[in-house]
């Protein structure tokens, strides 16, 4: 795939208007019109090769933690699910969670001595060779549970003790894959959710799933211990601006004649914007037919075998 700079591409839309520069409010226009024009390209397909993403590993977000005020708010945050306690701190085979953002202090949620659940600040931990977490430091804890009959469940938990003051601590459990995820590129619409690896040799159960704010949240999951689902999405559009040098080569021909004709349309000459509008649309459709040639489609394809749905 090539890219093409929107300096050419102004010049062309300019070569096409003629009559010599554009004014500033003329060239505000042009801009706001070929961002309209790439919106409208990104839209006509799902499988545009340089936004398609297949199959790529995320982290399933098992608790999304708010509420949390003063000096303990740094408790707040999405935390995963990273394996059981090995026991040298902790409860033994109890389920360990870690907060996502690695930019933070290691912050953790695990099961103390006394089998309470708490919420740590700066703990530190490493995965033995059989997958299970040592907790090497275990952190200052944040929020203690309160409840007189410990739960198995951290969504369970009915009361919480701040280490400080605070306001109360609010747990959502969730599967939730985020639109954003460190050292990744954001997602800008799910298309599919795979447990596994897909497009390989084997088929991978495929999950449904719906979509809120915070991302994509998975029905059913397979297994309660799996942390990372693949999946396959469609890239955010950039915006582009007169510095930008990815002007798709694709779509370079019908944003400038797009954009042509949403500026003859502006100056009133609502026939040559129809002429043109036209073109632009050819130029569209013979990318839009190469797009189906390449067999893209295939990652929307999946059949039911005794009521699992698989994708191949």
């Amino acid at each position: 795939m090539q890219d093409r700079t929107y300096s050419d591409l102004l010049f062309l839309i300019q070569s096409l208007v003629g009559g010599g520069n554009l004014t500033t409010e003329e060239q505000g226009s042009i801009d706001s019109f070929i961002n309209r024009r790439a919106h409208e390209a990104f839209q006509t397909s799902q499988t545009w090769p340089r936004f398609l993403v297949g199959s790529e590993k995320r982290n399933i977000i098992s608790y999304v933690l708010s509420g949390a005020t003063g000096n303990v708010s740094g408790a707040n945050g999405n935390y995963r699910f990273i394996g059981l306690n090995d026991g040298d701190i902790g409860t033994a085979g109890t389920k360990v969670y870690e907060d996502s953002n690695p930019a933070a202090p290691v912050n953790l949620i695990y099961k103390n001595s006394s089998n309470a659940w708490i919420v740590t600040y700066a703990a530190a931990f490493s995965i033995n060779a059989d997958g299970t977490i040592d907790i090497t430091s275990a952190g200052t804890a944040q929020f203690t549970e309160a409840d007189s009959i410990k739960k198995d469940r951290v969504e369970d938990v009915e009361t919480w003790t701040p280490s400080q003051t605070s306001e109360a601590l609010l747990v959502a459990a969730k599967n939730l894959i985020p639109y954003a995820e460190t050292n990744k590129t954001n997602i800008g619409e799910f298309l599919k959710v795979y447990r596994k690896k897909a497009f390989l040799n084997d088929s991978s159960l495929e999950y449904d799933f719906f979509v809120d704010f915070d991302g994509a949240n998975i029905l059913n999951v397979a297994n309660t211990t799996d942390n990372a689902a693949f999946v396959t999405y469609k890239k955010e559009l950039p915006q582009y601006t007169i510095t930008s040098i990815d002007i798709p080569s694709e779509w370079f021909f019908f944003m400038a004649h797009g954009a042509y004709a949403d500026f003859l349309r502006m100056e009133g000459k609502v026939e040559q914007s129809m002429a043109e509008e036209g073109v632009a649309q050819g130029y569209l459709a013979q990318e839009l037919e190469k797009v189906d040639n390449m067999s893209n489609n295939n990652v929307f394809r999946r059949f039911s075998t005794h009521g699992t749905r698989q994708s191949r």
